[in-house]
């Protein structure tokens, strides 16, 4: 069934920013005055030096992700922002869970879980073990149903990470602006000041 503009799903919002105190907290204003819950928050280096990048998932309408989009552009800070639906990104999400030890000492037991849900052992102690597995949503959760009866001590999942399926990376336009602009030492703050014109071309 094709998705409307109005139909409210999961959809991935990609920033690449500057790494400068303060961004995440107004970043954060724009979601809170709109009264809309980011599902999940990640931020990390990004393919080119000096440049980080925001992952946010939020369920809304593309008219209200797109709006979004548009305000977080307006900082200072953020260079471009992308927003894809899930089917446009590949990403996923890792999962950590803690057990006691002696309840899944079986060997058997241990290969099973591993086999069939793709975990790996990430720590044997006496007192408990740890696995590590990551995927979507469902698959982690999944383990973590399963784990559930053999007194599963502690369980946590990190923010999802995605990477947009048809693009072409960051540096690509940042090359796309050389090229448009040849033989010019640009400042940040000229480059800052332009990006609107080079990022809708």
């Amino acid at each position: 069934m094709t998705q409307q503009p109005n139909d409210r799903q999961e959809y991935n919002i990609t920033a690449y920013t500057e790494n400068q105190v303060g961004l995440l907290n107004r970043i954060a204003i724009i979601f809170s005055r709109r009264k809309i819950n980011v599902e999940s928050l990640n931020t990390s280096p990004s393919e080119i030096e000096g440049i980080h990048r925001f992952n946010m998932v939020v369920v809304e309408t593309e008219d209200v992700v797109r709006k979004i989009a548009r305000q977080m552009e307006k900082q200072v800070e953020v260079l471009k922002v992308y927003f894809n639906p899930n089917e446009e990104v590949i990403w996923q999400e890792m999962a950590l869970y803690k057990v006691p030890t002696d309840i899944i000492a079986e060997r058997a037991v241990v290969e099973r879980l591993l086999r069939e849900h793709g975990a790996r052992v990430v720590v044997i102690r006496k007192d408990y073990t740890v696995f590590e597995t990551t995927g979507h949503r469902e698959e982690t959760d999944k383990l973590l149903a399963v784990l559930h009866p053999y007194g599963l001590i502690e369980f946590v999942r990190s923010a999802r990470i995605a990477i947009i399926k048809d693009s072409q990376g960051f540096h690509h336009k940042l090359r796309e602006f050389e090229r448009r602009e040849p033989g010019a030492e640009v400042s940040e703050n000229e480059f800052l000041g332009r990006r609107d014109k080079v990022f809708s071309m």
